[in-house]
């Protein structure tokens, strides 16, 4: 059975009906608008604006186009490489000519950005509509390119990072890493910087611990429970070796919260 563009969309929770697949090409200029193209230099933020300027003609681009876009880049005459997936949060401008969107990269698909490869079985045709897109075959996923562990001082994730630290081949190094060490971390909610400090100690290392939290958001902690996870950032204190005393790793713990008062102005409880 060929495994096709749809079922990716499915598992990352996209439904087709609700999205539309872009494929871009190197093009210097469009004879037809005198826009600048996009060439293999081209920077994120550069293919972004692009992506952002539509045709105003309805037989061009749809009237109410859907809210996420898969971004393709063209590769040969019949594949194409996941470039990313955006959100369309609306139109910001229309000169009758171009309409412009405001347009943000979503994290759907943020594992196979230029690892998934499709094959494109339409060469002159540039946008498709979620469920014929969604029957055209899967090429390729290539491997993941290693990312080197920053350090545990420069460690600083939010939930959807820290989801694919836990779940994706290319943070092997940092899971090696989380999993030699205990210690004191650190869950601030960015919504209103209230802060929670947490601990790993004993047999469970600070990856154990920290893939709760990627699990399920609150990693067992009552105090967490009643607050959603989407804006916690994940930062370690103080990072410890296996063997230390537990006496040592509480001691710490307890300096931490008075420290950053996270008892009274904070997440902890006690």
């Amino acid at each position: 059975m060929t495994l096709t563009l749809g079922s990716i969309l499915d598992s990352a929770g996209i439904e087709p009906s609700g999205a539309q697949v872009i494929r871009h090409a190197f093009v210097k200029e469009h004879e037809d608008t005198g826009l600048q193209g996009i060439h293999a230099d081209s920077t994120d933020q550069e293919i972004l604006a692009y992506t952002s300027q539509q045709s105003s003609k309805p037989r061009i681009f749809p009237t109410e186009p859907p809210r996420l876009w898969a971004v393709f880049i063209r590769e040969g005459g019949d594949r194409a490489r996941l470039w990313s997936v955006v959100e369309n949060r609306g139109e910001i401008s229309n000169d009758g000519m171009l309409r412009t969107f405001d347009l943000v990269v979503s994290e759907h698909l943020a594992d196979l950005r230029n690892r998934l490869v499709i094959g494109w079985r339409s060469p002159r045709t540039w946008r498709l509509n979620g469920p014929t897109a969604g029957r055209y075959p899967v090429m390729e996923i290539a491997d993941a390119q290693p990312v080197p562990f920053p350090g545990f001082d420069r460690l600083v994730l939010d939930r959807s990072q820290l989801q694919a630290v836990m779940r994706e081949h290319r943070y092997a190094a940092w899971r090696t890493a989380l999993s030699s060490v205990v210690g004191i971390y650190l869950i601030t909610d960015t919504r209103d910087g209230r802060q929670y400090v947490g601990k790993a100690d004993g047999a469970e290392s600070i990856c154990q611990r920290w893939s709760a939290y990627a699990a399920n958001g609150h990693g067992g902690n009552v105090e967490l429970r009643s607050v959603d996870p989407s804006t916690f950032r994940f930062s370690l204190l103080r990072v410890f070796d296996p063997a230390t005393p537990t006496r040592v790793i509480d001691e710490t713990e307890s300096h931490f919260k008075n420290a950053l008062d996270s008892r009274k102005h904070g997440l902890n409880r006690n």
